[in-house]
């Protein structure tokens, strides 16, 4: 899975970070052509502690803006949806990616009598 910002980050280094307050997040947007709407979300995004999560989801807000809400009835209310979500910052999956990146638990040994 490609998270954009912690491309060349190791494993130890992410978990470091989101420990300092980092996060994960996608943004979403929609696009419409003619009768046709979609809502879609973007990579994840690395976000480091203290950035504003708000100015890297820009983009899709701006693509939102533009092509988005020409399709009805999805297009306006998806675009609105996509406007809401990303300026709150975006979706946060922190704890949905971070539970995948951490080595699951190894059961304990049986001790033998």
């Amino acid at each position: 899975m490609k998270i954009v910002g912690a491309e060349n980050m190791s494993e130890d280094q992410m978990r470091f970070e989101i420990q300092r307050g980092a996060k994960l997040v996608y943004y979403q947007y929609a696009v419409s052509i003619l009768v046709m709407s979609f809502r879609r979300a973007s990579n994840i995004y690395f976000i480091p502690a203290g950035a504003n999560a708000i100015a890297k989801g820009l983009p899709w807000t701006g693509l939102s803006l533009l092509v988005g809400w020409w399709g009805i009835p999805w297009g306006p209310i998806w675009t609105i949806q996509a406007l809401v979500t990303n300026f709150r910052g975006g979706k946060d999956v922190t704890a949905e990616i971070f539970g995948r990146v951490q080595p699951s638990a190894m059961p304990a040994a049986a001790s033998i009598s």
